[in-house]
């Protein structure tokens, strides 16, 4: 993974209550991590996202999430996340992450996530957007592959 290749980053410092009985960030407090980094990377590249956007008209949910975990991270550890959209196809899309520890520079962990546009009325996927399409593209300069629709929804 080319750090290089990432436009978005995000920083966090370890707090004391995601350590784990052996002293690092605990496996599941990792996905939590990412999570934060990739809604912030949606807001950075002009999506609205807040409580009635969340509750509103469509719902995106994470069908995979993959995680590999290279070092840890312990109490007062700065990370740095960088995030990216690898893919958009018709209703689903792929976020790639890179975790890294900010003084040792050395990688933490690396994530996956699938995410699928849907309706919350039927629970059925629905077509990411073309608006969204056009802020990822502008954002990560034509490097994410992203299928563009025949016609515009």
């Amino acid at each position: 993974m080319e750090l290089a290749n990432f436009r978005h980053t995000y920083d966090i410092k370890v707090r004391n209550y995601e350590i784990d009985w052996q002293g690092i960030v605990h496996n599941g407090n990792y996905l939590l991590y990412f999570e934060v980094a990739r809604v912030d990377y949606f807001k950075t590249v002009g999506l609205k996202v807040d409580e009635r956007s969340i509750n509103g008209s469509v719902r995106v949910v994470i069908v995979r999430n993959e995680l590999d975990y290279f070092n840890s991270a312990t109490f007062d550890d700065h990370v740095k996340i960088y995030t990216r959209v690898l893919s958009i196809n018709n209703s689903s899309f792929t976020c790639e992450a890179m975790m890294m520890h900010s003084e040792k520079q050395i990688p933490i962990a690396k994530n996956i996530a699938v995410l699928v546009w849907t309706d919350p009325k039927t629970g059925k996927s629905t077509p990411v957007p073309v608006e969204l399409r056009k802020l990822v593209d502008a954002f990560e300069e034509g490097k994410a592959s992203i299928h563009w629709p025949n016609v515009e929804i």
